[in-house]
C-alpha cells in the first residue's frame, strides 16, 4: 500500500490496497473499508473489493469522490461513516492517499476541531499533495454550516 499512515487507534490511511490485503486488513482488527476510488479508474475495482472485503468480514463503505469535482454530499457521507463506532477500526484509502488526505482534513477541522495549519499539516503526511483538493478542503470547512 502507498502513504499507509496508522494515525490512530481507529483509523489508518492509505492508497489502494491489494484485493490480497483484505484478510490481512481483518487480522489487523480493521472493521470497515472506505473506498474513494472511482469504478472507472485505472486498476480499480470496486466490485471485487467490495466482494473481497466482505468475505474477509469488514463492512465495506464504497464513496465515490471524484478529484476534479468534490461533492460535498460525499464528505458528509464520510464523516458520518468514519465516526460511527460500527465502523472502527477503519481503513480508508482511494488510489495515492491524496484524496484520504483531503478528506481527513476536513474531519480533523470539523469533528476533532483542530485548526486548519496542524489539520493541513497531517493530510499532506497522509498524502494530500494537490493543491486543488487542499483548497476543496480549505473552502469546505469554512463554509460548512455549522
Amino acid at each position: 500500500m502507498r502513504n499507509y499512515t496508522r494515525v490512530d487507534a481507529t483509523v489508518a490511511c492509505a492508497g489502494a490496497p491489494s484485493l490480497e490485503a483484505m484478510p490481512e486488513l481483518k487480522r489487523l482488527g480493521f472493521a470497515a473499508v472506505i473506498n474513494f476510488r472511482l469504478a472507472s479508474e485505472p486498476g480499480a475495482d470496486v466490485e471485487a473489493e467490495g466482494e473481497t472485503a466482505r468475505s474477509a468480514g469488514l463492512k465495506y463503505i464504497h464513496l465515490p469522490f471524484e478529484a476534479a469535482s468534490p461533492e460535498p454530499a460525499v464528505v458528509e457521507a464520510f464523516l458520518k461513516a468514519v465516526v460511527d463506532p460500527a465502523n472502527q477500526p477503519v481503513f480508508i484509502h482511494c488510489g495515492s492517499a491524496n484524496r484520504v488526505g483531503a478528506m481527513w482534513l476536513i474531519k480533523r477541522v470539523v469533528v476533532d476541531g483542530w485548526d486548519l495549519e496542524k489539520a493541513t499539516a497531517e493530510a499532506e503526511t497522509i498524502g494530500l499533495t494537490s493543491s486543488a483538493l487542499r483548497q476543496f478542503a480549505l473552502d469546505y470547512v469554512k463554509t460548512r454550516p455549522k
